[in-house]
């Protein structure tokens, strides 16, 4: 008999990744999808797997009582918590729905888990948000490293993993956190930075736009593939025991690195110049200005660096990264330019 596992955010990036993954895998496959949540073509990810071992709900973990209905009838063996407002600028614009979304869907799935399918086993999606400016003495974030959040996003993250952690102690349930930091891929929304850069970097080959802008070139983060980490999710619902996992690379790159690497694709080679709200990457051949800073796109808190240490998962679920930075960026840089002609 199949197994069945039941995925929030399906429609997202990592839920669609996910979904293929499970499918490979000889899962049947059943999501949730917010009736409003179809910006973006976000189902166009899922379109070629509904009715191929896919099916897919109406559904919202703000409403418990659709939850509950769903795990009754589905009886999964996993579930796959995904969903949530996840983009850390917009949460500092919309905290109240940010900690509705996040908090409060947390508390509602974890309870319609409890309450109707106990023995399956159950991961949520945490994040690297959570640490914030924390960092250990070796200049890493792990599973032990102090969590201090400096947005309402890593806020709702840190209580969503608080309660994964209640509920695995108090009712002796399999429910295990990853701790995942970036991870991109073709499928990332266009309002997160790595897609907006390779979006606007091909519209700039295929001469539909000049230039671009961003906000903090100096943050820098440890960028993964979202296809990589997706396979994490499935193998901590596999081990002997539940517990939590920091998903990384180890190794940061800066916005700046992000953009060079990105036009570095289509051959031109960017240099910069300036400092603060003046700094500008240009062309040196040319001397056409491609990038801008826009203070809008700053963060009231930001993070300087975020680096994650994956030891423990590369130790006891044998999982590790196989796409470097630069194969990154040239799958999503050969992605857009194929979408944009």
């Amino acid at each position: 008999m199949k197994k069945k596992a039941f995925i929030t955010g399906i429609n997202g990036q990592d839920g669609s990744y996910l979904a293929e993954l499970l499918i490979e895998k000889d899962y049947e496959v059943y999501g949730i999808v917010r009736r409003n949540s179809v910006a973006e073509n976000q189902e166009n990810r899922i379109d070629h797997l509904v009715g191929n071992g896919v099916e897919t709900f109406y559904g919202d973990l703000t409403d418990i009582s659709s939850l509950e209905r769903l795990l009754r009838n589905i009886n999964p063996d996993e579930i796959y918590n995904i969903a949530a407002q996840s983009h850390v600028r917009i949460s500092m614009d919309i905290p109240q729905y940010t900690v509705q979304a996040n908090a409060l869907g947390i508390v509602n799935i974890l309870e319609a888990y409890k309450n109707n399918c106990p023995k399956a086993r159950f991961y949520q999606a945490s994040s690297s948000e959570m640490f914030g400016r924390s960092v250990d003495e070796d200049g890493y974030q792990r599973e032990t490293t102090k969590m201090e959040p400096t947005s309402p996003y890593g806020c709702t993250k840190v209580f969503g993993y608080n309660m994964v952690r209640h509920y695995r102690f108090a009712y002796n349930l399999f429910a295990v956190n990853g701790i995942l930091f970036n991870h991109e891929g073709p499928r990332r929304g266009e309002t997160f930075v790595s897609r907006k850069i390779t979006r606007a970097v091909s519209e700039i080959y295929r001469n539909k736009r000049k230039f671009f802008t961003l906000g903090n070139l100096n943050s820098k983060r440890d960028w993964g593939s979202a296809k990589d980490y997706v396979e994490s999710m499935w193998l901590m619902l596999k081990a002997k025991k539940p517990s939590d996992y920091v998903i990384a690379t180890g190794k940061s790159y800066t916005v700046k690195n992000f953009v060079e690497e990105a036009f570095k694709y289509i051959g031109r080679k960017i240099y910069w110049r300036g400092k603060g709200l003046k700094e500008v990457g240009y062309d040196k051949k040319t001397g056409q200005v491609y990038v801008k800073i826009d203070p809008k796109y700053f963060r009231p808190t930001d993070v300087n660096e975020l680096r994650g240490d994956a030891s423990k998962a590369k130790r006891e679920l044998k999982w590790k990264p196989k796409t470097d930075f630069k194969q990154l960026v040239a799958e999503m840089m050969q992605s857009d330019l194929k979408e944009i002609k």
